[in-house]
């Protein structure tokens, strides 16, 4: 694992010459109000809100938020034992995992009402859909393809550079028909070729946190939210007091191929 880490980290901080993905960093677009109480694992943008998938036992959630201010329009708890995880929506569904109780949720996409559940082995980090598979990471360097109807892994995708694995993969946004990752522990989003599992690029997002309001206990860089009728995107992290629009541009020295 920390070899994996320092791979990707490496590469982010342009440190290995040698290597293939494009590196990337942010310039920010605009700058939002987000709920510092908020652990957030699972990020999304639907019908002009936000809408977030929040963590800890006892504390878990799934909210949808008016981006402009920060303010959570409406809250769903999760029961005191369910650790909330990723989130995805399928057309007029959300689907939220869990963490270690191999529990998914589902939700009217609109109304927040949950309408059902699923099972699934393993744990449950990281949750996105690329229009016909359900997509879930869970801290591992496989990605599982399910079903959307029956939740059946379909097929596995082992993520890697230069043929070294990247585990931690965590919250999971489709993006111009690349997975994105965020890299648990590390202000990194890995590009994903959803095809070969190769890394094509690494977003470095470390300069976001000179951007955060001193006198607050923030935890790591997570979330990632893409707008694909305005090409927008969004990210924050857990226990963030702001939220990000940002945009991706190659790092000094570095091609966009």
């Amino acid at each position: 694992m920390r070899r994996s880490l320092t791979i990707l980290m490496g590469l982010a901080l342009g440190l290995a010459a040698e290597a293939t993905p494009v590196q990337y960093t942010v310039e920010i677009a605009a700058r939002y109000p987000h709920d510092p109480g908020a652990y957030t694992q699972g990020l999304i943008w639907h019908d002009g809100h936000l809408l977030e998938s929040t963590g800890r036992y006892g504390e878990s959630t799934l909210r949808r938020i008016t981006l402009e201010n920060g303010e959570v329009e409406h809250s769903v708890s999760l029961d005191r034992d369910r650790f909330g995880e990723g989130l995805a929506r399928v057309g007029d569904r959300l689907i939220q995992l869990t963490w270690k109780a191999g529990r998914g949720l589902i939700y009217n996409a609109d109304t927040l009402e949950r309408v059902g559940r699923f099972d699934y082995a393993g744990e449950g980090w990281g949750l996105t859909y690329d229009g016909e598979h359900l997509i879930m990471s869970d801290g591992s360097d496989e990605l599982q393809r399910l079903d959307p109807d029956s939740f059946e892994v379909k097929s596995r995708l082992s993520v890697h550079v230069d043929g070294q694995p990247i585990r931690r993969l965590n919250e999971l946004e489709m993006v111009d028909d690349q997975i994105w990752a965020n890299v648990y522990g590390t202000d990194l989003i890995a590009r994903i070729d959803p095809a070969s599992g190769a890394v094509v690029g690494t977003i470095n997002a470390a300069l976001l946190r000179e951007q955060l309001p001193a006198g607050y206990q923030v935890d790591v860089f997570n979330g990632i939210a893409h707008d694909p009728a305005t090409d927008r995107l969004f990210v924050t992290g857990k226990y963030w007091p702001r939220l990000f629009e940002i945009r991706v541009v190659p790092s000094a020295g570095a091609s966009d191929k």
